[in-house]
């Protein structure tokens, strides 16, 4: 059977890091998002996939390739103008036939793709959606199911008294090809507030499958961080790079730790780093590639992308910091800041309460502090 993830957003609410990258092309415990996703499927046998692309889409054929490293087959399809999640869908129908998987490339999850097609094929149903319970549904959208699983209907972005259920739409569908034909051909067209509500109006069989795997999707800066906090905290199974230094703290292939750093787990530390003495990493840190960690500098809960450099005495606390960025001596980061690739932020400045900075910005000496 095949598979099609839908990687055509702009990541708008992840600027600036989404900036000079696509969303699910950004790290996950240094690993793209997009691969654990594709690692999810082959753990179930979907080895055929189909990537469907908008924005910057060489970044995706570029890492990828052919997707032969990862032992699947990887067919490139790019939009020529937005066409939603359905219309992405029926963009590549020419390349599906039987029951196939699609995948919202943005989410996290464990979800059983087995039981989940289990599930489909013994309600003879031509839609099937996975759904998850969240606290607050309102940002979402909603499927009320009857007492047999069938969806009732779709409620987007609910207010709170038409909340009658916890239950959402999770971003994984299985499909039959002929429904298709439902929706039209290169037009922008939703799952959510077209194609689902129109085949419920046809009488088709559509169903809900609720999961209590573990899902979130990373589209804001908190839930990117709280992602790789749960990956860290072992809220998944995942196979951590490296090699294990201590209890939960993985450095990559080249990393030197200096004989007076402090590294506190769950941490991870990709290849080619170098942390200096008296360097501080508490837990719930993701540091990438070819970083270097100067003497004094304390991370904490925060994620920094591959080639930064963090100066003596700097500090950085649940934060996002892009790639090739340079941060100078007695600098504060915390609170949520999100700093753009290639940024200089030179000494003692102080960037907090959720601020975001565009690539390649540079900061002079103790220009800010808030």
């Amino acid at each position: 059977m095949k598979a099609v993830i839908l990687v055509g957003g702009q990541g708008t609410r992840l600027r600036p890091l989404t900036c000079t990258i696509p969303k699910p092309m950004l790290p996950l415990v240094n690993i793209p998002l997009l691969e654990h996703v594709i690692r999810l499927l082959k753990q179930y046998d979907f080895t055929d996939i189909i990537l469907s692309t908008s924005y910057r889409p060489e970044c995706f054929e570029s890492y990828f390739g052919d997707g032969s490293h990862l032992k699947v087959k990887l067919t490139y399809v790019t939009e020529g103008k937005p066409l939603g999640t359905c219309g992405a869908v029926k963009n590549v129908e020419r390349f599906l036939e039987g029951t196939f998987i699609v995948f919202n490339g943005d989410i996290v999850t464990n979800l059983n793709l087995a039981q989940l097609m289990e599930y489909h094929h013994a309600k003879k149903a031509v839609a099937t959606i996975a759904l998850t319970p969240v606290e607050d549904p309102t940002a979402y959208g909603l499927v009320p199911l009857d007492t047999s699983g069938q969806a009732l209907n779709f409620v987007e972005k609910p207010s709170w008294d038409e909340v009658t259920t916890d239950l959402i739409n999770a971003g994984t569908y299985v499909l039959e090809p002929e429904i298709l034909r439902y929706a039209p051909k290169g037009e922008n067209y939703s799952f959510e507030r077209d194609f689902f509500p129109t085949l419920l109006e046809k009488g088709e069989r559509v169903f809900g499958f609720p999961s209590g795997a573990y899902w979130l999707d990373i589209g804001t800066p908190e839930k990117y961080l709280q992602a790789h906090h749960d990956i860290l905290d072992g809220k998944l199974d995942f196979e951590f790079a490296g090699r294990e230094i201590k209890p939960r703290v993985w450095i990559g292939e080249g990393t030197e730790v200096g004989p007076e750093a402090t590294i506190f787990g769950p941490t991870v530390v990709g290849k080619n780093c170098h942390i200096h003495s008296n360097a501080t990493i508490f837990s719930n840190t993701t540091i990438g590639n070819n970083c270097v960690i100067q003497t004094g500098a304390m991370l904490e809960r925060c994620v920094i992308f591959d080639g930064c450099h963090i100066d003596e005495a700097s500090v950085v606390r649940n934060s996002l910091l892009g790639r090739g960025l340079c941060l100078g001596k007695k600098v504060h980061v915390a609170e949520t800041a999100v700093l753009g690739d290639n940024m200089i932020i030179e000494d003692e400045n102080h960037l907090k309460r959720g601020v975001r900075i565009w690539p390649d910005t540079k900061i002079e000496r103790a220009k800010i502090k808030f």
